[in-house]
């Protein structure tokens, strides 16, 4: 599970990290608000433990702006010192899907974060669709057209993304964290399996799911939906 904290303190947010990665999740973690906005929209994470004030922009605009057209329904946890019921009231109508109020108890925030995750898991859409082609994440069947397509567990995981994130682009560098973490093989490796998954997805099909957008990354989608 990887999580998102957007916090400008530096004590809280050492306190935080510390915790949240002794209990095994995997954390990212922003400063300011404009770098967690970049963050939040262009990575894979499951939740995001996000602060009220913030330099650059606040957590209720990167809320907003989060949830404007369907951009992210990433669960979030808002954490301010601010407790009045219009504060709380205004964090909830921003989209966060919980609020907790500093100071706060760490094994509380995790209790918090895992009730979140518990809700967000059981509302997850199991079955992943773009034009034709079709993936069931509870039996890991992928087809198209009818058709059965096999591919390794690593093909999965990308065209899983790429779904999920399906029509929008999905740039090289954020396909690369979501496969191998710090790790990754080399340059050609995200290309290589590309082309691996375009082989099984594209080729023995009419019309092309798979694009490519030189320079940037890869797009999903019916091309009748435009590039």
């Amino acid at each position: 599970m990887r999580i998102l904290v957007i916090e400008d303190n530096r004590d809280i947010l050492a306190n935080v990290l510390d915790y949240l990665t002794l209990k095994g999740y995997s954390v990212d973690c922003a400063k300011d608000g404009l770098s967690g906005l970049h963050l939040a929209s262009t990575g894979q994470y499951d939740l995001v433990v996000l602060d009220i004030m913030l330099p650059g922009i606040d957590g209720y605009r990167i809320c907003k702006l989060l949830r404007e057209d369907g951009r992210s329904d990433v669960p979030i946890l808002m954490l301010t010192a601010r407790d009045t019921l219009e504060d709380r009231l205004q964090g909830l109508e921003a989209g966060a899907d919980d609020y907790l109020v500093k100071p706060f108890a760490l094994s509380e925030l995790v209790a918090r974060i895992e009730a979140i995750l518990r809700r967000s898991r059981g509302a997850l859409k199991r079955q992943l669709k773009v034009a034709d082609l079709l993936y069931d994440l509870d039996t890991l069947l992928v087809s198209r057209a009818g058709q059965v397509i096999k591919l390794n567990p690593l093909g999965m995981k990308l065209l899983a993304i790429l779904m999920q994130k399906s029509p929008a682009v999905v740039r090289r560098e954020v396909l690369e964290e979501a496969l191998w973490g710090d790790d990754c093989p080399d340059s050609d490796s995200l290309r290589t399996h590309i082309h691996q998954l375009r082989l099984v997805l594209d080729k023995p099909f009419e019309k092309p799911l798979l694009h490519t957008l030189h320079g940037i990354g890869y797009r999903l989608a019916d091309q009748a939906d435009g590039i």
